[in-house]
């Protein structure tokens, strides 16, 4: 019964993906004749649809600019993250309970109600329209999720690990260097994954940062520019979304297991 309704889960959420797929290589008159499904009966597959979309979204420029800013936003999130939470729950500081609220009244603050401050703060510093301002947005409201799902792991550590570290004499840095995360690699894991995803899909913040400039727009904009772009064109459109997807898809099937890990990884202490 289990696995039935796992099979289940699993061929509900494929579908959409399969007919977004199948359609991609449909002409758009049999898209506006039948189903997808229709395409495994009677097959006629095309690449125009690709060869168009490539050409309205400028596939080489967007996929550059979408990679800057989600590769380094995970990257930056996943270490200071990594170092944030170590310090809260290993390390003894004045004012460590203060910033222990800070972060969690940062995590319920809504992002959307800094957009215009930050604008502005963007624009007087010189910031505005370039990838380093994604970085600082996307980093600075993903860290304070990140220190409490790493915290919460680094607490499950046994304190018996850490006092044979110290014996031996290892300092904090290579406590954490040697100790920490290689233990943390899974939650740490499914933080870079959760960012990735965050930072590639994202559609509102590129369009308030870098709309308007000369900085190449990323994917997510410009497919959604495709929609007033084609006009009828919804085959071109399935297959700039299959563009988009493509990537994401692949790293949540490929790296799914560790995700898994990472986020139970810290529910149970000891």
């Amino acid at each position: 019964m289990l696995h039935a309704i796992v099979v289940l889960f699993m061929v509900v959420w494929f579908t959409p993906v399969l007919g977004l797929f199948v359609n991609s290589f449909r002409t758009q008159g049999d898209i506006g004749d039948s189903g997808w499904w229709h395409a495994i009966v009677a097959p006629l597959f095309t690449g125009y649809n690709y060869q168009q979309a490539l050409q309205v979204i400028g596939l080489g420029q967007s996929l550059g600019t979408s990679l800057a800013i989600a590769v380094p936003t995970t990257v930056l999130t996943t270490v200071i993250s990594a170092i944030g939470a170590f310090a809260l729950t290993r390390m003894n500081f004045a004012g460590q309970t203060i910033l222990s609220l800070v972060l969690v009244a940062l995590m319920v603050t809504p992002p959307q109600v800094t957009l215009v401050p930050l604008l502005k703060l963007f624009s007087v510093t010189g910031l505005y329209g370039t990838i380093p301002a994604m970085w600082v947005y996307m980093v600075g409201f993903t860290v304070p999720f990140g220190i409490f799902l790493v915290r919460g792991f680094i607490s499950s550590i046994p304190d018996e690990l850490f006092e044979s570290a110290r014996l031996d004499g290892a300092a904090d840095l290579r406590i954490f260097r040697s100790l920490v995360l290689p233990l943390a690699a899974p939650v740490l894991g499914s933080l870079a994954i959760i960012q990735f995803l965050w930072a590639w899909n994202d559609l509102l913040t590129p369009l308030i940062f870098l709309g308007g400039t000369a900085v190449p727009q990323p994917l997510t904009v410009n497919v959604a520019g495709l929609v007033t772009a084609t006009g009828q064109g919804e085959a071109q459109l399935m297959a700039a979304t299959v563009i988009s997807i493509l990537l994401p898809l692949i790293v949540i099937v490929s790296l799914q297991r560790y995700f898994v890990r990472g986020v139970l990884g810290g529910a149970v202490k000891g």
